[in-house]
């Protein structure tokens, strides 16, 4: 493996791990930008930007548009928009979140978020992140501060082979009684109910009296590697979707401002459905599109014309070849872990890619000399979705869905490439500065 690939993967592996929720990959996203030039634009204020300008904004503090203003004229070269997601699935904290048991173990309730393969949770050190909301002068507008404590605080135990000789032979899993993580023994050093709070408290030296409310969720503690024997695999949570995330932010923040205006956006709760202020289903992307426009003095016509000549490539992960589950891919087209990005192609239109959008991305991928595969379900197997038919929905621009060929999709560790990450950067590249 090229010393370059692998300073690549490790960039990739060390953004994931300080990303342990959206709120983080967001805030990690915008660090990254700001160092290129990048100027935050506040939701709430009056619009002002120009030509060769680098501008974002952020919803929720889970949700990123970043844009660079072309010089060309909108209705003429349009928008080319890369988008993904920062969710993942997980496990998130419920209110009167602390169980005791026997009145020896503590142990917290939480409520899965999204898909997790649930029995990869099991047995790993595990810790918190998230936001914190805290009392201010202006109950309206209450102060946010980001918690991640980094260390290993809790862990979902087995069930012993000895109490259950069947469990080889699988076992299924009680959302609510089985995967509810052990904090700590019953102990004098906190108040009963006050575990979480007390911990929050100290990690933020913030009186416990001001803590309102929060966004937790539990998240593995072990950093990311790289494993195989020649180096090409990377083995972490969350590859899906902050691999792609990242690529978008890295190229974005490379292209050069030519005529189009390029946007990376980073909707959220992609793994739930999409249907949040900030994610794909919403106008999130659609009312910053509007507002570039209208700000450059264009008027509505001007607008759909721009969309009309406007392409978006939708990133999220797929699916590779099991070695140990043949079986369960197409007879055909069996994409292969780092031999390039995969075009998802769907009948149902799970994936928004058809043979116009296809054809565009393959041709891009061939000017950066970037090898491509193409992805589809069996014809007996439901697939999974995208944001790319939800955008699609809201905005009638020709669009694609692509992404990496992994194992492991949902699990506590995916494993990728490290080929197929650089090669979809390397086409991100592309796509901006074409």
């Amino acid at each position: 493996m090229k010393n370059y690939e692998i300073e690549q993967a490790e960039e990739l592996i060390n953004y994931i791990y300080e990303s342990p929720t959206s709120f983080h990959a967001v805030k990690n996203a915008v660090s990254e930008l700001e160092k290129f030039g990048f100027v935050e634009i506040k939701e709430g204020e009056a619009l002002k930007i120009k030509k060769g300008g680098k501008y974002f904004v952020t919803k929720n503090q889970s949700a990123l548009i970043a844009f660079t203003v072309g010089k060309g004229e909108l209705e003429n070269d349009g928008f080319r928009i890369i988008g993904a997601h920062t969710d993942s699935p997980s496990f998130r904290v419920k209110p009167n979140s602390e169980i005791e048991v026997e009145g020896a173990y503590v142990k917290l309730n939480t409520e899965v978020y999204g898909g997790p393969i649930l029995n990869t949770w099991m047995d790993r050190p595990l810790s918190l992140a998230g936001r914190i909301v805290l009392k201010s002068k202006d109950l309206f507008h209450p102060e946010i501060k980001l918690l991640n404590i980094k260390r290993p605080l809790m862990i979902i135990p087995n069930l012993a082979i000895h109490m259950n000789r069947n469990i080889n032979s699988g076992v299924e899993l009680n959302r609510q009684k089985h995967m509810l993580p052990l904090l700590a023994l019953v102990n004098d050093k906190f108040k009963q109910g006050h575990y979480l709070t007390q911990i929050i408290s100290e990690e933020l030296s913030v009186p416990e009296e001001d803590i309102l409310d929060f966004d937790l969720f539990l998240y593995e503690f072990e950093k990311g590697s790289i494993i195989g024997a020649d180096q090409e695999f990377i083995s972490s949570g969350r590859l899906d979707d902050l691999s792609m995330v990242y690529s978008g932010i890295k190229a974005i923040s490379n292209s050069k401002i030519k005529n189009t205006i390029n946007v990376m956006v980073c909707f959220d709760n992609e793994e739930v459905g999409s249907t949040t202020k900030q994610g794909a289903n919403s106008p999130m992307l659609l009312s910053i599109l509007e507002r570039i426009a209208f700000n450059l003095g264009k008027n509505k016509d001007d607008f759909y014309r721009a969309i009309s000549k406007s392409f978006i490539i939708s990133c999220d992960l797929g699916h590779a070849l099991h070695p140990n589950y043949e079986e369960k891919s197409d007879p055909v087209n069996r994409p292969i872990i780092n031999k390039g990005p995969i075009i998802k192609i769907s009948a149902s239109q799970s994936y928004t890619t058809d043979a116009v959008s296809s054809a565009i991305y393959k041709s891009i991928c061939c000017k950066a000399g970037v090898p491509v595969q193409v992805f589809v379900n069996r014809s007996d197997e439901r697939g999974g979705s995208t944001i790319g038919p939800i955008s699609s929905s809201h905005i009638n621009m020709t669009s694609l869905d692509m992404g990496l060929a992994i194992l492991s999709m949902h699990s506590v560790r995916e494993l990728g490439g490290i080929k197929d990450y650089v090669y979809a950067l390397e086409s991100f590249n592309k796509f901006y500065d074409l």
